[in-house]
């Protein structure tokens, strides 16, 4: 009897995983489906979260509601406009100029070759040598990457009007949700820590990565390197994403730099990408951070590779706080705990939280 009662049991845990797994995959392929709609709505969501604190800033200044929502929505607009109007024009004199490139990279590339060649190094080798470099690929590249959040962003009056309601809905969603559970007194403390985490993280990443994109465009134009502007922008993008972004952005203005300059100047542009990200990246924003995220490092990256992959680069901006979303999500829940602990900050063993012990205490 003890052992058919145990072969129920594990034949009920084999059925329920079978189940989850038959779900995750539906989700993520609805995911996939409603790909389109669904950057937009996080691209709204993400525009929301940047637009709290000065809502709450002309709030505090006595301005109705409304209003200072319409003002928030309306100043949005207008710097993505400003942004949009300098940025798209340095990106189509960067296709107009990608021939001219594309000619130096040719002219680089046999230079290369005959260098190889005085060193003894002849046909296959340096053939290898060149197809791991793949000059032309890191142009490429770079025009696929702005394609990229350039298509994210053509729905802008979709996205501009879901930011505006979802803005107007920041006060009366808590009264909503306790009228709901019937208690018009109920807090809600871990779900307000979660989203004051995930707005913190937001907000300081943003400045973060604002003031590093300027820097890097100021010292760039400095250097002489050909659309500064651009490459300060693209900086300031994948600033966002963990890890590489910063890595990934400064391959292309260093390229261009050393094609346009010569190798002094490339050197000089990687000595201020390292600086700039070191002070900014390294000291100031974890400072400013105040403590981690609560996250293993292992997850940030695949974290980092997941939502790309489902939501191309925009899931690669948003990667963290997503992956938050699914920890908070799963921390709540006694069956799901498990999960948010694999998610977690690595730790040592006596420093976790037993599972039991975490659902009686949610009890």
């Amino acid at each position: 009897m003890y052992v058919s009662m145990n072969e129920q049991s594990f034949s009920q845990q084999g059925i329920r995983l079978l189940v989850i797994a038959a779900a995750l995959v539906i989700i993520i392929g609805g995911i996939n489906q409603a790909r389109s709609d669904l950057v937009s709505l996080l691209i709204a969501l993400f525009l929301a979260i940047l637009g709290k604190p000065p809502l709450l800033w002309l709030e505090r200044q006595r301005i109705p509601f409304v209003v200072a929502v319409l003002l928030v929505v309306a100043g949005m607009i207008i710097i993505l406009l400003i942004v949009g109007a300098i940025v798209g024009a340095s990106i189509n004199n960067f296709y107009t100029e990608l021939p001219v490139y594309q000619t130096r990279i040719q002219e680089q590339v046999s230079a290369f070759q005959s260098f190889l060649a005085t060193k003894g190094i002849r046909g296959s080798m340096a053939n290898v040598l060149l197809r791991f470099t793949k000059p032309g690929a890191v142009m490429s590249l770079t025009a696929n990457l702005l394609t990229g959040f350039g298509s994210a962003l053509s729905n802008i009056v979709l996205i501009f009007l879901t930011v505006t309601f979802i803005l107007l809905e920041t006060v009366s969603f808590p009264i909503k949700l306790r009228a709901v559970l019937g208690n018009p007194m109920q807090l809600f403390p871990h779900c307000t820590r979660f989203v004051e985490d995930i707005e913190r993280y937001m907000v300081i990443k943003t400045l973060i990565s604002l003031s590093t994109g300027i820097l890097i465009g100021i010292w760039l134009s400095i250097l002489g390197v050909d659309f500064a502007i651009l490459w300060g922008f693209v900086t300031f993008l994948l600033n966002y994403i963990p890890n590489v972004g910063s890595l990934i952005a400064a391959v292309p203005p260093i390229f261009l730099a050393f094609i346009q300059l010569g190798t002094g100047r490339a050197i000089m542009a990687t000595a201020g990408f390292i600086v700039v990200n070191f002070i900014l990246g390294n000291l100031i924003e974890t400072k400013l951070m105040g403590r981690r995220l609560g996250l293993s490092t292992l997850v940030v990256f695949l974290s980092l590779i997941f939502w790309g992959s489902l939501l191309g680069p925009v899931g690669m901006v948003l990667c963290i706080p997503l992956t938050m979303t699914i920890k908070f999500a799963c921390e709540n829940n006694k069956e799901t705990y498990w999960i948010s602990l694999l998610l977690g900050p690595e730790s040592p063993c006596e420093s976790i939280e037993p599972v039991s012990k975490k659902a009686t205490n949610t009890k």
